[in-house]
């Protein structure tokens, strides 16, 4: 999704944030309530709907909001934006616990969806029965991510994270490595293993000061999206230590780390901003989303040598929902909204713009999507390799706690490799750390 923050929760900063987010949010559902234009007020007639959103979503910024006013003249859109998804996503379950000082709609992260389809689905609007919603319509998979085992589903889809790598062209052929986005893909398919293998590759003529990858947590979110089974099972158990698919990933990329092919930063933060605008490394981990992160880091004269390649393995990381709580002040217009907002037509248009990818597959084929190039990917036909990538994605299974696990992994376990402890110091760090918080 859009240049996206990182998505990160930890429970122990629920209390600290719920005070200030408590704040942010019943604040903005005042001020964006009904105005003194609305009809309970008596004034023009218009009816303002309020948006809870995080990050950089693009709704505003595609002028999708105007076009939805100018469509419905007695409608007002008023969002209110907290840059983080760790800030926004506390504060959003108080509410929701407390059914007070939630806005007509609130977006969740996909990392967050199935905590609120387990424990909050009653407080949200069905929209499966709600007028011109077709399951169909977003991938399968998408879908049931929002659905309760009985059939409600609380959330429309906006966007998802299909997976690609992005690579500067530059420093593959300084490396002496192909830069044909065909050829490139072909080094590394079907295989993480082989991919780490291309780093090391990288590595015997890497550029000076350069790294194969950006972060741990880069490499080790690409090789766990790709998992049909992560950290739950069908049943809801948490098997994040027993899966050995979680150990092996992380494993690997401790490994990658260990020998220096990738960078020692934490994603999303300063010093890793720093190193896209200094192209200290030369392959990301690049769902759509990544794709503005990258130019609004960048420097000018980082336009066009940027590509897309396949991944190893097709996967995803990200994407988001938009739900309507059944407390809001104008249900059936804010439903009306994102159902529009969410329709091909409208995703095909966000993406053009801002490069946030497409749940509904019929946008796939709009001109939009189809023709949709990036200037720091040059000719690259980014909507065609999202496309296909995204009709890869294995239908993953997502638990209510997934965000707490991933962030365990990576940004508190392996990325100490990189500081000089042992893979298997940083297992133990990492398991300690999210146990402790699943407890709490």
């Amino acid at each position: 999704m859009r240049a996206r923050t990182r998505t990160t929760r930890r429970v122990v900063v629920l209390a600290a944030v719920a005070s200030l987010g408590a704040g942010l949010l019943a604040g903005c559902a005042d001020d964006g309530g009904d105005d003194t234009s609305s009809p309970d007020s008596g004034g023009s007639g218009k009816t303002t709907i309020t948006l809870g959103l995080f990050g950089t979503m693009g709704f505003k910024e595609a002028g999708l909001y105007a076009e939805y006013e100018k469509l419905n003249p007695k409608i007002k859109i008023a969002e209110n934006v907290i840059e983080r998804n760790e800030n926004y996503y506390p504060p959003l379950l108080n509410h929701l616990a407390t059914n007070s000082g939630l806005q007509d709609v609130q977006a969740v992260e996909v990392a967050n969806i199935a905590e609120i389809v387990s424990t909050q689905a009653a407080k949200l609007t069905d929209l499966s029965k709600a007028p011109g919603v077709q399951a169909s319509t977003w991938l399968d998979w998408k879908w049931k991510q929002a659905t309760t085992t009985d059939g409600q589903t609380v959330g429309l889809g906006t966007d998802v994270g299909p997976m690609a790598i992005c690579y500067r062209k530059d420093l593959f052929k300084e490396a002496g490595l192909p830069t044909d986005r065909e050829e490139v893909g072909k080094l590394w398919a079907g295989s993480w293993d082989k991919f780490v293998q291309v780093g090391q590759d990288y590595k015997a003529k890497a550029p000076a000061g350069t790294t194969f990858m950006d972060s741990p947590g880069g490499l080790l979110n690409a090789i766990l999206g790709s998992e049909s089974k992560k950290f739950y099972d069908e049943s809801g158990e948490v098997i994040y230590k027993t899966n050995p698919a979680i150990k092996a990933g992380f494993d690997l990329t401790a490994k990658a780390a260990k020998d220096g092919l990738l960078g020692k930063q934490t994603q999303f933060q300063p010093a890793w901003d720093t190193t896209i605008a200094n192209s200290k490394f030369a392959a990301i981990s690049c769902p759509p989303w990544m794709l503005g992160t990258i130019k609004a880091k960048s420097k000018p004269d980082s336009a066009g040598k940027w590509d897309v390649a396949v991944p190893p393995k097709a996967g995803n990381w990200g994407g988001t929902f938009l739900t309507v709580p059944k407390s809001g002040k104008h249900v059936t217009e804010a439903t009306k909204l994102i159902t529009w907002l969410t329709a091909p037509e409208q995703q095909a248009k966000l993406f053009s713009v801002q490069g946030n990818f497409p749940s509904t597959p019929a946008a796939y084929t709009l001109p939009q999507v189809t023709g949709a190039k990036n200037e720091m990917t040059g000719d690259a036909p980014i909507g065609t390799i999202f496309g296909e990538a995204a009709k890869a994605i294995p239908v993953q299974v997502i638990g209510p706690k997934d965000q707490i696990i991933m962030q365990g992994l990576s940004d508190n376990g392996v990325i100490l490799v990189t500081k000089g402890k042992s893979a298997k110091e940083a297992w133990d760090t990492a398991t300690k750390t999210i146990d402790n918080n699943l407890e709490k």
